[in-house]
């Protein structure tokens, strides 16, 4: 029997006055709203992950305060029938202005700030019902010391 390999992803949740900002990224479903998110990259921390999703898709530093949650979902794709699924760790955490010349990744279009009530109104345009589910956390005040997260070094010794 094949050993079941959730897919491991990290997502930054990062507010300023009310409004999230998010992305909104071409996928094979169309285009749909996601925090900035992506996988862990072999012989990096969930921190150092996180950080350069956040980069990479938003063009802005970010600097992670807390742990928001830890969500295991389901989805199966539309367009091919594959059913995944995710083990995704929120973070929040703060971010500057956009890094001069910095573009964003494929397939992002554009980031965004939402407000609460902007986000639940446009359920159905979500990427993942735990982009949600993270934002509700965190709006709750939902959070835990960064230092929850540890990494052997011998993660980072397998990948160098």
């Amino acid at each position: 029997m094949e050993r079941w390999k959730p897919s491991v992803t990290v997502a930054a949740i990062i507010e300023r006055e009310g409004r999230y900002l998010l992305v909104e990224e071409r996928t094979p479903e169309g285009l749909k709203l996601n925090n900035p998110a992506g996988h862990l990259d072999p012989g990096e921390s969930i921190v150092e992950a996180v950080v350069r999703e956040a980069l990479e898709e938003t063009a802005r530093v970010f600097t992670p305060t807390h742990v928001v949650g830890v969500y295991l979902g389901r989805m199966q794709r539309a367009s091919t029938g594959e059913d995944i699924t995710y083990l995704r760790f929120a973070i929040a955490g703060t971010v500057g202005e956009p890094v001069p010349g910095r573009v964003l990744d494929e397939p992002i279009e554009r980031t965004l700030w939402m407000s609460l009530d902007e986000l639940r109104a446009c359920t159905p345009r979500h990427r993942s019902p735990m982009l949600q589910c993270s934002i509700d956390d965190h709006a709750a005040g939902r959070g835990f010391a960064l230092d929850l997260l540890h990494m052997h070094e011998s993660v980072k010794l397998l990948h160098k």
